[in-house]
């Protein structure tokens, strides 16, 4: 090699060298929104902390999976509703009457605050507040996630309903295509505190309509439903509903809650809904206990089926399905005070609970 070809080949290998390695996972904040991307995949994720931390979109090589039916992010800022994947607290699902029961004691609501509204509360009062603060926004060579911290014994109205001073932080993780909502829950309080959080997620395919959808429910036991949408105590097994494991959605009109779920050897039960080719599988971790599975059939005008146990919901009829991962069924709080339920988890004082669900397309 002449003089001339060596400085060439120096040059060359001083250039590959001082190029970056193309970066797969991106993970950066912009304004209100917290953006995740797994570039090997073409996966991204968009976290709006400043309402309620929710996880509001995740596309896949152009193509939406979570339903966010909002123009823009001032759009859904001016006024939330539930969509994408909202956290719900300090419980979730319906209580059958305006109070919970923890240790023993009955904790009445003020509903002069206006925090808790109707005579059957529901989800809490957490889905849209501003009091999440970021903590971590990164990405290396495995993932990006970020962390929002939620101090719950800061705000006094709230502990006026809820009693437990506690904290939570939320990480949203994208790795290999993979969303983990991974949630922790410390408890301050000098008591045990009962653990019945709970995430609304709202899914969609768009290979395909509702009508063509198969879903598949990872659960052995489903719980009935008083016509107020309360879990009576009593259960039935889940082929009661489902004649196949892979049930046509067309057929059904879906609000039901459902426990004693199926684990594999990691101890995640999995719910599945599958288009033409596409499919979303979440998997839920040991502690998350239950699952709701909610998708109201645009075919039924309202007269409800016979098979189903829970009534259609009038105003909002789409393409979607929520598999909502739970801690506990509905009205557990007050059930387990009762002695009709048995799962009811508790974290106690200066312990955490700790859980992650994961939201898994395939086929985009």
């Amino acid at each position: 090699m002449n003089a001339r070809a060596s400085v060439v080949a120096l040059a060359i290998g001083i250039a590959l060298v001082a190029r970056p390695a193309r970066a797969e996972y991106l993970a950066r904040r912009t304004g209100d929104v917290v953006r995740l991307e797994d570039t090997a995949t073409q996966t991204s994720v968009s976290i709006l902390p400043a309402v309620g931390n929710i996880a509001f979109d995740m596309t896949v090589k152009g193509q939406k999976v979570l339903r966010w039916p909002f123009a823009s992010v001032e759009e859904f800022t001016a006024k939330p509703t539930l969509s994408g994947i909202p956290f719900i607290g300090p419980w979730a699902g319906r209580l059958d009457e305006q109070a919970f029961y923890a240790n023993g004691r009955k904790y009445p609501f003020d509903m002069t605050l206006g925090n808790v509204r109707g005579a059957i509360p529901i989800h809490g009062f957490l889905t849209t507040t501003e009091a999440w603060q970021v903590v971590e926004v990164k990405a290396d060579a495995h993932a990006a996630w970020a962390t929002s911290r939620l101090e719950f014994f800061r705000n006094p109205l709230w502990m006026k309903q809820w009693p437990f001073a506690h904290a939570i932080e939320i990480t949203h993780r994208l790795e290999a295509g993979v969303l983990e909502v991974h949630t922790k829950i410390q408890n301050l309080a000098s008591e045990p505190m009962p653990v019945s959080i709970g995430f609304h997620p709202y899914f969609q395919l768009t290979d395909s309509t509702r009508g063509d959808w198969t879903v598949s429910v990872g659960a052995r036991t489903r719980w009935l439903l008083a016509p107020n949408k309360i879990p009576t105590g009593e259960t039935e097994p889940l082929d009661r509903l489902f004649d196949k494991p892979a049930a046509p959605l067309r057929e059904y009109n879906l609000d039901d809650v459902f426990s004693d779920l199926v684990r594999d050897a990691r101890g995640r039960a999995t719910m599945t809904v599958t288009g033409t080719s596409q499919q979303i599988d979440v998997e839920l971790g040991p502690n998350y206990r239950a699952v709701v599975v909610w998708s109201p059939n645009p075919a039924d005008t309202g007269r409800g089926s016979q098979r189903l146990s829970g009534a259609p919901n009038p105003v909002d009829r789409g393409s979607f399905i929520c598999f909502e991962p739970m801690a506990a069924i509905a009205d557990a709080l007050n059930l387990a005070h009762k002695g009709l339920y048995r799962d009811l988890q508790s974290v106690p004082s200066g312990a955490s609970w700790e859980e992650s669900f994961w939201v898994r397309p395939r086929g985009f």
